[in-house]
Parts: structure tokens; sequence; C-alpha cells
């Protein structure tokens, strides 16, 4: 008979069929062996992009939407002009060319035609200004800290360092930031990880051990990483905004 402890291993497969980070998040904090917990970040990485890419692509669709939508309301407003003034037209005066308007005509062109080629649709915000608006939080909530350089997502948090500011800014006393040093990445990544897990609620979708085997850390994953790390900051009420870069 088989035993209540021997319990099918979590596969990949089963997990992808899970749309609740919440739910994966749980099955996280109980998992004790290294590979379900590889498995289930892996997993929870997975789902955040895939809920990003949608809201994304919604975002897309409305934009298209607006964007089919004007032309349209113009056309509109552009035929009832024309056809009123068709029907107002009178024979042009002997000293002026046949077929080219006269100053009056010109004068009451619509307003709204007017405005439109004056002040062009104002460009809708897309993934880059997202980033580049994340990119100079980081900045300036890590611009006090000595050793911290944000320039982008990848080379200026591979020794951690910056991980540890970001999360200290919010985090005073989880830990004593001067006696960090640059040359353990390792215990950098790990501190910062574990502090905003355990203070700010984020999942550990980065594990130190991959990121010390890099170069130059994946910037999609940190990317990826900082943004949930800030939403979870607003929820807890230590952001205060109005729209959230992610």
């Amino acid at each position: 008979m088989e035993s209540e402890t021997d319990v099918a291993p979590v596969t990949s497969c089963d997990l992808s069929a899970i749309e609740d980070e919440e739910v994966i998040n749980k099955m996280l904090d109980n998992a004790t062996d290294f590979e379900e917990r590889r498995i289930l970040r892996a997993a929870l990485r997975e789902l955040l992009k895939k809920k990003r890419n949608k809201r994304e692509q919604d975002r897309g669709a409305r934009q298209q939407d607006l964007r089919q939508q004007a032309p349209s309301k113009g056309g509109k407003t552009g035929g009832a002009v024309s056809v009123g003034r068709a029907s107002m037209t009178q024979q042009p005066p002997a000293n002026r060319p046949s077929g080219q308007p006269s100053p009056s005509a010109a004068s009451e062109a619509s307003p709204a035609a007017a405005s439109a080629q004056k002040c062009p649709p104002a460009a809708a915000p897309n993934v880059k200004n997202v980033k580049q608006m994340l990119l100079d939080w980081c900045r300036a909530k890590t611009e006090p800290y000595e050793g911290v350089e944000i320039r982008n997502f990848s080379s200026s948090w591979k020794d951690g360092i910056a991980f540890c500011a970001l999360v200290h800014r919010f985090f005073p006393d989880a830990f004593e930031y001067s006696t960090l040093n640059p040359n353990k990445p390792k215990e950098n990544f790990q501190l910062a990880f574990d502090t905003a897990e355990r203070l700010a609620g984020c999942p550990p979708l980065l594990e130190a051990d991959d990121l010390v085997r890099m170069n130059e850390p994946d910037w999609k994953c940190v990317y990826t990483y900082i943004q949930e790390f800030y939403r979870c900051l607003v929820e807890k009420g230590l952001v205060k905004t109005k729209k959230r870069p992610i």
C-alpha cells in the first residue's frame, strides 16, 4: 500500500495549468526539496511573464481601437463640412481662377480640423517608457548609497549591492548596509532576496547561484524581479503612486 508520504513530485506540466500566482507561492512556502523549489520558481516566472504579456496585448488592442476610431470620427466631420460648403457655393468672381478657394472659405475651415493639424495625438505609453520609468525609480531610490550606480537592468546589478541598496531603502533596520562586500555577490543576492521575501512578501524569482554563474545578469530577469518588488511595495503602502510602472 502506498504511504501518505509517497506523493508524486510536482512537474512543470502540472504547474502550467495554474493561473493564480498565490497558489504557486503557497506551494513554494511548503516545498522542502531543492529540485521542487527550482521548478516552482521557474513556473512562477513563466506565469508572471504570461500575465505581463497579456496586459501588454490588451493595452495594444485598446490603443489600436482608439487609433481606428479617431479617423472615422474626423471623416464624418469633414464630410458634413464639405456638404455644407457645397450647398453654399457661389460663382467665383471674374478676377479669381475657377476652383481656387476664397479667403473667407479658408477662414471658415473646421476648428476641429485645424486643431488636429496643430496638435498631433500624444504617444501612448509603451513598454520602453515603462522600463525607463522603473529604471529611473531604482536610480532615485539608491542614489544616496555608496557603491551603487544604476545605468541598466544588467551589469549594474551583478555584484548584488544594488539589490541590497534598494531593499535597504525601504527596510533600513533589516541589515547593516555598510558591512556589505561587493566581492561577495552570492551573499549579497541572498541577503536582498531573503529580506524582500520576508518583509515585502516578494517571491524569490531569482536565485543567487544562477546569478553568480553569469558574467552579467539577464536584464529581463532583473526587470521582472524589480517589477514584482515594486508591486509588493505598492500593496503594502510603502510606495504611493497613481500609476504603476508594471
